[in-house]
């Protein structure tokens, strides 16, 4: 995948999330990095709280009206939060080059998912989990392309998360709770233009 970044690419990606962002944000020199990352978290975090709050932890585990399921195609059920947010990643991944992003953890479910972690993120997944509430920032060259990237605390948001995590056959870890770091969300903008 071609990578190319600048400020001004940013400050054209990040423009229509900026209607509403404080004038602190935006200068003559473009958007930094940071910034771009800390925007698009913020959406990120939210439609994915809102997703696990209002359908996984509504509709599925309060109401039992849907079935939410890892398999969801073959049991007709919803995607698992962390499915839909890997999916969402993948969207973007077809539609722009100017950044990526992932659900990463420490205890990952699905194994192959850490083998391909980098030294950077390891460190950051490790930052989020040991500071609660706190972000981790930092760059890193990967195939001679020097990346920004952000990793963001993945908090279990309602009570559906760690119990879902707890009971996985797969699952390194089972003693999550409401509330724990479980992960982090890793976003990757490429610097060299």
């Amino acid at each position: 995948m071609p990578r190319n970044f600048n400020k001004l690419a940013a400050a054209g990606l990040g423009a229509l999330m900026l209607a509403a962002a404080p004038q602190t944000v935006a200068n003559a020199d473009g958007i930094e990095p940071r910034d771009v990352t800390d925007m698009l978290h913020a959406v990120m975090d939210s439609d994915r709280t809102i997703y696990t709050k209002m359908i996984v932890g509504r509709l599925v585990a309060k109401h039992k009206l849907i079935k939410a399921s890892e398999f969801f195609e073959d049991d007709v059920a919803a995607p698992l939060p962390a499915q839909m947010f890997r999916m969402g990643a993948e969207a973007v991944a077809d539609r722009t080059d100017l950044f990526e992003y992932s659900l990463q953890s420490l205890w990952p479910i699905n194994k192959p998912n850490a083998e391909n972690q980098t030294e950077l993120e390891k460190e950051g997944l490790q930052f989020v989990a040991d500071n609660i509430g706190e972000n981790f920032y930092g760059e890193e060259e990967i195939d001679g392309t020097t990346y920004f990237t952000a990793v963001y605390p993945d908090i279990a948001v309602a009570e559906v998360c760690a119990s879902c995590h707890n009971d996985h056959k797969d699952s390194p870890r089972t003693d999550f709770k409401l509330g724990d770091v479980m992960g982090g969300v890793v976003i990757r903008i490429p610097l060299d233009g």
